[in-house]
């Protein structure tokens, strides 16, 4: 495992022999010619350019897998009113076939999840892909709003595939300030797919309706199984592998719902989501129903606010992590966005007027770069104390953060589509909710002993 000071962690297929490995090998002396015993090997300039491209390649299948929950979301957003419209339906049954997607995929996380640690990543990961691509089909031809939420539930449960196994593949490979590091690395990535996918999708309208863009999905699904199957290795040897079944993946459970520092980052991270995906449900109202702005001009608030994420999360990677306790980032990063949820509040509540559709994207800008402190240092400090079931404790931490994030998701739509103060107040309930998890149950460090798991 790599940590702070090491070299990077060995990527499957990568030589990772020190330079002098074939003078140790020979027993040549230093400076005296000698017939080769083996072929040359590669100079130490080429095996490092070799491990970089292959941990390149590893940073855009994760990051391509854990993009997919977004993919499925944000290119949806901008057709929402023309979904509420085509199927005879109002906003808030409409906002319904987000919280089924959400709740698909936390189930779905719960499965693949301990699965993984059973059977090994590959698999899991391709048959997951294959159902999305089957369910993204259904989407696209149902025909009423019923039908629709139930295909978005399926299509939850098997795109849950992706994220919860890349994040068992990267505590395959790092530990510690590394996986900090690359948790933020892999949000440049995945990042990139909320920052597109409205604005493609927006775009899409032009030439099609909303059931094309679940055809659009479909056609990803399949290229990512393409990828996995061509370039991502197994990360999961079978020694490695947990033989006990449902009874030990509960045991598993079990143990890290008894260990109070790793349920802190878990509530931490799920209630900071929560507030991000009360923004997802209700920005497309809020921004063309409101201010009545076009479906291509919400994907440009949209796409600003994502790249406030992505910014940040290089911000905290890059910069902050190695150089400042993990702590002090995630305690100023629930600060900062806790100030933010309360500046929201006050401008939709109407009490300093009617705010312009500029000084709300500003607010949403402030929240949403606030995230990166808390989110990934979350789930690197909670995936952290399982090093033996990283796929049942990846499966709780993103299991968690989509059922708050279900459960948020229709709030903010109970007075309607004319008025932004649920979505702000949701906001702010769940971020303090989150702060007040971190102050009662998260240590500024990892003391407490980690939990006995299976395996």
């Amino acid at each position: 495992m790599t940590q702070l000071g090491q070299s990077p962690t060995a990527v499957p297929g990568t030589d990772v022999r020190p330079p002098n490995a074939t003078e140790a090998a020979s027993g040549a002396t230093p400076g005296i010619p000698s017939a080769p015993l083996a072929p040359p090997q590669p100079t130490p300039a080429s095996q490092l350019s070799r491990r970089r491209r292959a941990g390149l390649l590893i940073v855009l299948i994760l990051g391509s897998l854990s993009a997919l929950p977004p993919l499925s979301i944000d290119m949806y957003l901008p057709a929402l009113p023309e979904v509420a419209d085509s199927l005879g339906t109002g906003a808030a049954t409409v906002q319904l076939t987000l919280t089924a997607c959400l709740l698909g995929l936390g189930l779905g996380q719960l499965v693949v999840g301990p699965m993984s640690d059973q059977l090994g990543r590959r698999w899991p990961l391709i048959t997951g892909m294959a159902c999305y691509v089957v369910a993204s089909v259904a989407c696209a031809f149902a025909p009423t709003v019923e039908l629709l939420t139930a295909c978005r539930l399926l299509q939850g449960l098997s795109g849950a595939a992706g994220v919860v196994i890349a994040r068992a593949i990267v505590r395959d490979l790092y530990e510690g300030v590394a996986m900090a590091r690359f948790f933020s690395t892999l949000m440049l990535v995945s990042g990139v797919a909320p920052i597109l996918a409205p604005v493609f999708g927006g775009q899409l309208m032009r030439f099609t309706d909303w059931r094309g863009i679940f055809l659009v999905l479909a056609f990803l699904g399949l290229l990512l199984i393409g990828v996995v199957l061509r370039w991502l290795p197994e990360t999961l040897p079978a020694e490695r592998r947990d033989s006990g079944g449902v009874p030990a993946a509960l045991r598993a459970m079990g143990g890290l719902f008894r260990d109070r520092v790793f349920l802190g980052h878990l509530l931490v991270g799920s209630l900071v989501f929560a507030a991000l995906f009360a923004y997802v449900a209700a920005s497309p109202f809020v921004v063309q129903e409101i201010y009545g702005a076009s479906p291509q001009t919400y994907s440009m608030v949209f796409m600003a606010n994502s790249i406030a994420l992505v910014l940040m999360s290089q911000v905290n990677g890059k910069i902050l992590i190695g150089r400042v306790p993990v702590h002090r980032i995630m305690s100023l990063g629930l600060l900062l966005v806790t100030l933010s949820a309360v500046a929201l509040l006050v401008m939709t509540s109407g009490i300093v007027g009617e705010p312009s559709l500029l000084v709300i994207s500003v607010g949403l800008f402030c929240l949403m770069g606030s995230m990166p402190l808390v989110l990934p240092n979350a789930n690197s400090e909670g995936l952290d104390r399982a090093p033996h079931a990283a796929g049942a404790a990846s499966a709780l931490l993103g299991a968690s953060q989509f059922f708050i994030g279900a459960i948020a998701s229709p709030l903010v739509g109970v007075a309607g589509e004319h008025t932004a103060v649920p979505m702000a107040v949701t906001q702010l309930v769940s971020v303090l909710a989150g702060a007040l998890a971190y102050v009662a149950l998260c240590r500024p460090k990892r003391s407490a002993a980690r939990p006995t798991l299976p395996g």
